[in-house]
């Protein structure tokens, strides 16, 4: 598809578009593999995933758990046992009903998630830092539109502890612990 110069000057390439972006993710993965380096013998991406969702959401069963990582639940159940073995979570039963188990993060874990969110953050200020105010801006806008379509809510700010959503899931489910 030949790209198209509308009269304010901005393309309305699809392709184009599409390939920034993927360009823009393949630095956001790398961003995230580093900032997960000093974790990685102990936590995979997908148990980070799964550190993220505790930490955000408190505790949770595991077949909500499951379902926002959308996987299998024996799938959520290895990934926790392996977390409660590294010391990263633990079971505890529900209150609310003895015959369940609620899944949660201990301090290790909640240690955890936070160090590699303030290495990630870092990272992530380090290339802003580098755009022009005028491109800062135009970037804010371009991102949120493109957050807005894809129906994720904007990430916590610096001091914000609990997002309903952290990694972009729309589900009915409540944001804190599940009963």
């Amino acid at each position: 598809m030949p790209e198209r110069e509308d009269p304010a000057g901005t393309t309305d390439d699809v392709d184009l578009v599409t390939r920034s972006v993927l360009t823009a993710s393949r630095l956001l993965v790398a961003v995230s593999a580093q900032s997960l380096a000093e974790v990685e013998e102990r936590v995979t991406l997908p148990q980070f995933r799964m550190l993220v969702v505790l930490s955000t959401r408190g505790a949770t069963k595991l077949v909500t758990l499951a379902d926002l990582l959308q996987v299998a639940p024996s799938t959520a159940m290895r990934m926790i046992d392996r977390l409660i073995a590294a010391g990263l979570a633990d079971r505890r039963p529900n209150p609310a009903n003895r015959r369940e188990t609620l899944l949660q993060l201990t301090e290790e874990g909640h240690r955890t998630v936070a160090d590699v969110t303030t290495r990630r953050r870092a990272a992530i200020a380090a290339i802003v830092q580098r755009l022009s105010p005028t491109q800062r801006s135009a970037l804010v806008k371009a991102l949120a539109a493109f957050n807005e379509a894809g129906g994720e809510p904007l990430a916590p700010a610096r001091d914000d502890t609990v997002s309903p959503h952290p990694l972009g899931w729309t589900t009915g489910l409540p944001a804190t612990g599940d009963a």
